[in-house]
């Protein structure tokens, strides 16, 4: 039997299969902590409970196309904008009963958002709030995360996440936490130019620990990273401080 001929007997129906879907954690810095876009589902299953915006991915759709479709439609992005933004698959998720619905495999994309981006967000028609996430474990080692809704100034009331969500959280925060020293995904999380005391916030927020500020400067300044722009930052009460860029070079990892 020739290939055309065992495509053409084939049923498609011989075998059962699962829908697939995006979910996107979409991630930035507020209040000097990292902070996640989410969306309160208004239908079953989980009404009103806290999701990441998510959408099943169409049999026309390509896993990416069906993300930068959920940046645009469920996040409020432009399409110039979502086509730019830092997207990258986190990891896929298919516990069988992660979904009460039916078997539902979701594929967890993570997006990193400036500060700007993430007003915009928030901002826009897509009925998105802002949740700060409490990371109670060190470095790499993994564990549960918690979101709070950013007025809750305590933390007193852990939101209730829909699905598995708080899983895919965890994950992204890891995600983070291991890329941090080898790559220039801090950077994504910064305005086009910012400052040293912007990039230290960044890694701190994402390592959940002070660093020591003059070796933390030597060393990126020392990994070619940085190029300065001739300006400064503006509308500050003191001496405002330099300006940079991120430029891309080899990427050496950053050690104490």
């Amino acid at each position: 039997m020739t290939e055309d001929a065992f495509l053409t007997a084939y049923d498609p129906s011989a075998f059962e299969r699962p829908a697939v879907t995006v979910d996107l954690v979409l991630m930035g810095l507020r209040e000097g902590r990292p902070a996640v876009l989410l969306v309160r589902r208004a239908e079953h299953p989980h009404a009103g409970r806290w999701a990441l915006p998510g959408s099943f991915v169409g049999l026309d759709e390509t896993l990416d196309t069906a993300a930068v479709r959920v940046l645009r439609e469920k996040a409020g992005f432009f399409p110039a904008e979502a086509a730019g933004a830092h997207l990258e698959q986190l990891y896929t998720f298919g516990a069988l009963d992660r979904d009460p619905r039916m078997r539902i495999v979701t594929v967890a994309y993570l997006a990193l958002l400036p500060e700007a981006a993430v007003t915009r967000a928030l901002e826009s028609e897509a009925g998105l709030s802002a949740a700060i996430l409490d990371v109670p474990w060190a470095g790499e080692a993994g564990g549960p995360v918690a979101a709070f809704a950013e007025g809750d100034r305590n933390r007193t009331k852990p939101l209730s996440l829909a699905f598995d969500h708080a899983e895919i959280l965890a994950l992204a925060i890891l995600r983070l936490r291991g890329k941090l020293d080898y790559s220039d995904i801090g950077f994504a999380l910064l305005p086009e130019a910012f400052t040293l005391r912007q990039l230290q916030d960044v890694y701190e927020a994402i390592l959940g620990m002070s660093l020591n500020k003059p070796a933390f400067r030597r060393r990126m300044l020392d990994r070619g990273w940085l190029a300065p722009t001739g300006a400064r930052e503006a509308g500050t009460s003191f001496r405002p401080a330099e300006l940079y860029r991120f430029q891309k070079t080899a990427l050496i990892p950053l050690r104490p």
